[in-house]
This record gives C-alpha cells, sequence and structure tokens, in this order.
C-alpha cells in the first residue's frame, strides 16, 4: 500500500513467533484458516485495515513458515529469543521499524483472527498519525488488540516489553494517555490458545 506524500505513516506489526506449546507444538501462525496459514491471514487484515509498511515477527518454524506462507510485501524479522515471550517478539519488531519513517505502529497477533480490518482502520484513524498517539482497541470496556505506539513512544515500549506481558507494563503506567476505541461490533478479541479454541478457526 502506498502512502500518498504527507500522509502519516502507521505501520502494521505483526507479531507471529508463538510456537503453541498448548496446542501440542503447533506453530500458530501455520495454524489452517480459511485454506491458508493464519499469518497470510492476520497481514490481509493489516493491508486491508490501511496500515504500511508491513512487518512480521516470525520465530517458532520461522524457516517452515516462510516457505509455506506468502509473505510478499512484508518485511520478516526472525526472533531468536521468541521462547522467552511476546516481550521478546515486540522489541524485535521495534526494532526493525527504526529508521523506516514510520510515524507509529499498529501492532497485531496473530492469533487473533476474529480482529479484521475494520477494528484495524478504527485505531488506526483514531491515532491521527500522531507520534506521541496510544491508542488501543477496547471490547465491553476492556482492552484489546490491535494497539497503537506512536514513534515517540517506542523506545518506553521496547524498555518495558518482557516475558508474555508485551506491553503491558507500559499501557498500565500510561493509562491517563491511552485513548480506548470501543471494537466490539467489528471484532472478536478470542485468542488462538488451546486445542478447544481451534474452533474459531474457519
Amino acid at each position: 500500500m502506498r502512502t500518498p506524500p504527507g500522509t502519516p505513516s502507521v505501520a502494521g506489526l505483526l507479531l507471529a513467533a508463538g510456537g503453541g506449546r498448548r496446542l501440542g507444538g503447533r506453530p500458530k501462525a501455520l495454524l489452517p484458516h480459511r485454506g491458508r496459514p493464519l499469518v497470510e491471514h492476520a497481514v490481509r487484515v493489516l493491508r486491508e485495515g490501511g496500515c504500511g509498511p508491513l512487518h512480521v515477527v516470525l520465530g517458532a518454524a520461522a524457516d517452515e513458515v516462510r516457505e509455506r506462507a506468502d509473505l510478499a510485501g512484508c518485511a520478516v524479522t526472525v526472533n531468536p529469543d521468541w521462547e522467552q515471550g511476546m516481550g521478546s517478539s515486540l522489541r524485535a519488531g521495534l526494532a526493525a521499524l527504526r529508521g523506516t519513517g514510520a510515524d507509529a505502529v499498529l501492532v497485531l497477533l496473530v492469533d487473533q483472527p476474529g480482529i479484521g480490518p475494520e477494528a484495524v482502520a478504527r485505531v488506526r484513524t483514531a491515532s491521527g498519525g500522531a507520534r506521541d498517539a496510544l491508542v488501543a482497541a477496547s471490547y465491553d470496556g476492556g482492552r484489546g488488540h490491535p494497539v497503537l505506539f506512536g514513534a515517540d513512544r517506542w523506545e518506553g515500549v521496547a524498555a518495558t516489553a518482557e516475558g508474555d506481558r508485551g506491553a503491558r507494563a507500559y499501557l498500565r503506567d500510561h493509562r491517563g494517555e491511552l485513548t480506548l476505541v470501543d471494537c466490539s461490533d467489528v471484532a472478536l478479541p478470542h485468542d488462538i490458545d488451546t486445542p478447544e479454541d481451534l474452533i474459531r478457526l474457519e
């Protein structure tokens, strides 16, 4: 997607490194959804939601994901420390975005297929592309994904991203600056974590 000159650039960052431990070691990026790997669906959601450039962080079975999934048009970062949790993948993704000129980044998780382009576009638009923006989707009053960070916040987010908590600590410490955008009417924030959750895939 080409951004018109003068338009704020909101990059899309897809965290797709998880090994699916509770799914018997099936990498989440390769779970089948609508006939293709789940990672492809998530990339399409970011693209159709108006994000660009697109960055994908892989980890578990990264070579296999690259071989089986069409990630054309995406910059791919492989996180060697993916087993340490989502925080390490978020740090890797933010590091890859430095120097791209993006004004903000919208972060999406690969294992939430119920979140579509409408929610992405709603959160992206609410930020105005501001470099100090802090925006998250909300569902029934609770904060969820996607989450958007203006570029001026990336260093602070990376400094607090640890384990499986991702940006949770940063968002908690800056909740007074956070804009919540209700997406309950256009998205379902369910995770694919256990075999019982696989019913949410199509």
